[in-house]
C-alpha cells in the first residue's frame, strides 16, 4: 500500500496571494516606469479604482478572508503560464514512474473555455518540464474536478497509462471520497442516493442549464403508493453513497463517494435529492433563478457574515481521497484546504480522525 498526503493552494492565505501578486506584476509590467507612461486620465482612473478597493476592503476578517479567496481565484487567470505551472508544482503531493498527483487550488478550471484564460490541461507541458526535464512527454488528464472543487487529481504521464487510468475510472475501480459541508442535517443520516440526472433547460427570466433529477418512480397524489414512471431517455444512472461526520449550526460535515461519475453528480444528489445543498453552491441551491444561496441566521453569525454578501462564499466540496489499483493499491490523501478548515472551526464542526 503506497500512501501520499498533501495540502492544499490555500495553506496560508497570505504568503501564495502575495507570490501570485508579484507574478502578476511581473507579468503585466508596474511601477514607476510604467506610471511614467501613462496619460493623466489612465493614471487618474488606476488611482480612483485603488481607493475604491480600499473602501471595499470588509474590515471582519472572515469577509476579508472570503474577499481574498476570490482575488486569488482571479490572479489565478491573469498569471504567466509558468507561474501557474510552478504554482502546482509546489502542491504535487505524489509521484512515480506513471502518474503525478497534485491537490488541485480552488477556483481553476481544469479545461479551457469562454472567458477562461488559464486552466491546468493547458500547462500541463510546462508542468511536466519543470517536474523532469526539458525532453519529458506533456502530462495527461485522467479525469476531472469543477473549477470550484479542490483535492485529489491524477496525472499520467503518458498517453498509454491515462488511457488505463481512465478505464478504471469508467469501470468503477477508482474509490473517491469527497468531503463537503452542507446546509441542514440529510435523514437518514447515512444511505444511498440512486437517482439518475439529465440535463434540462431553466425557464425564467434568466434561461439557462442546470443537472437535476431524473427519477424513475414518484409518489401517485391518489392513494400515495409508489408509481413507476416513464424513463428519460437522456438521463444517466447516477449513484452516491453519503454518511454524517459531524453536524452543528444547521450545517452538516458529510462524507460522500459517488459510484457513478455523472456531471454535477454529488451537487444535484445533494440539493435536489436530500435537500442539503453544499454550503456555497450557489448554482443548486434554488431552481428556477440565478441567486446567491440563503443561509440561515445560526450559520451566518457562526460564519460573521451578512447574507448580502454570501454570494462570495465559496463551493465547500473536496475530493480527499482516492484509491487507485495500480499494480499495488494507491492510496492518496489530500489535505482541507485552509477555508475549508477555518469554516468547520467557526461553525463547530469537529473533524474526524483518520
Amino acid at each position: 500500500m503506497a500512501a501520499a498526503s498533501g495540502g492544499g493552494l490555500l495553506r496560508r492565505w497570505r504568503r501564495p496571494a502575495e507570490g501570485l501578486g508579484r507574478a502578476v506584476r511581473a507579468v503585466c509590467g508596474g511601477g514607476r516606469a510604467a506610471a511614467g507612461a501613462l496619460r493623466a486620465e489612465q493614471l487618474a482612473e488606476r488611482l480612483r479604482r485603488s481607493e475604491e478597493e480600499k473602501r471595499e476592503t470588509p474590515k471582519d476578517p472572515a469577509q476579508r478572508r472570503i474577499r481574498e479567496l476570490a482575488m486569488l481565484s482571479k490572479q489565478l487567470q491573469q498569471v504567466h503560464p509558468n507561474v501557474l505551472a510552478k504554482v502546482l508544482k509546489q502542491e504535487t503531493v505524489y509521484q512515480n514512474e506513471e502518474i503525478v498527483v497534485i491537490n488541485k487550488p480552488y477556483g481553476l478550471p481544469v479545461h479551457g473555455g469562454p472567458g477562461i484564460k488559464n486552466c491546468i490541461a493547458d500547462v500541463l507541458p510546462i508542468l511536466a518540464k519543470m517536474l523532469e526535464n526539458m525532453k519529458a512527454e506533456p502530462l495527461h488528464l485522467c479525469h476531472r474536478l469543477d473549477k470550484e472543487t479542490t483535492g485529489v487529481m491524477v496525472l499520467a504521464r503518458s498517453k498509454e497509462a491515462a488511457e488505463r487510468i481512465r478505464l478504471l475510472f469508467k469501470t468503477r475501480q477508482v474509490e473517491k471520497i469527497y468531503w463537503a459541508i452542507t446546509l441542514g442535517d440529510p435523514d437518514p443520516t447515512e444511505g444511498i442516493v440512486e437517482i439518475p440526472i439529465v440535463e434540462k433547460e431553466v425557464r425564467s427570466h434568466q434561461s439557462h442549464y442546470k443537472m437535476t433529477l431524473a427519477p424513475n418512480y414518484r409518489l401517485s397524489p391518489e392513494d400515495g403508493k409508489v408509481v413507476k414512471i416513464r424513463k428519460n431517455r437522456n438521463a444517466e444512472s447516477a449513484v452516491t453513497r453519503y454518511r454524517l461526520l459531524a453536524s452543528s449550526a444547521a450545517c452538516s460535515l458529510l462524507e460522500l463517494q459517488p459510484i457513478t461519475g455523472v456531471k454535477h453528480q454529488i451537487r444535484v444528489h445533494l440539493a435536489y435529492g436530500l435537500g442539503c445543498p453544499i454550503l456555497g453552491d450557489h448554482k443548486y441551491s434554488h431552481w428556477s433563478k440565478l441567486a446567491p444561496q440563503k443561509l440561515p441566521e445560526i450559520t451566518l453569525k457562526r460564519l460573521k457574515l451578512e447574507q448580502s454578501k454570501a454570494r462570495h462564499l465559496p463551493l465547500h466540496l473536496h475530493a480527499r481521497r482516492l484509491s487507485l489499483p495500480l499494480g499495488e493499491q494507491i492510496d492518496l490523501v489530500c489535505k482541507l484546504p485552509l477555508f475549508f478548515q477555518k469554516t468547520l472551526r467557526k461553525l463547530e464542526l469537529d473533524i474526524p480522525k483518520d
